[in-house]
């Protein structure tokens, strides 16, 4: 275990994807989207994404908040890239034919 964490919850922090604030950033800019916006499709309150996003580092916050917030991008089309050469990044996924 994990700090005393049950062996479930361990599990799911081990799965928590390692997106950068700037990874989400990126990946707004990429869709046109503003906070409010990203907020409003992820359901995540616009204070919260602001304040998310005023941090450097890692997506921090509460894990479910971090899962929205992804769910939200990636559902828009976004895929997070863990490394590219150069490190993490984002991009538009590849319409399918």
């Amino acid at each position: 275990m994990i700090l005393g964490v049950s062996i479930l919850a361990e599990a799911r922090l081990l799965s928590i994807p390692k997106v950068s604030i700037g990874q989400i950033k990126a990946a707004r800019m990429l869709l046109g989207w503003s906070q409010a916006e990203l907020a409003r499709k992820s359901t995540v309150s616009e204070p919260t994404v602001k304040r998310l996003e005023a941090i450097d580092g890692l997506l921090g916050g509460r894990h479910e908040t971090g899962e929205k917030i992804v769910a939200a991008l990636e559902k828009a089309g976004i895929e997070f890239i863990a490394e590219n050469g150069g490190g993490p990044g984002v991009r538009l996924r590849k319409a399918s034919k």
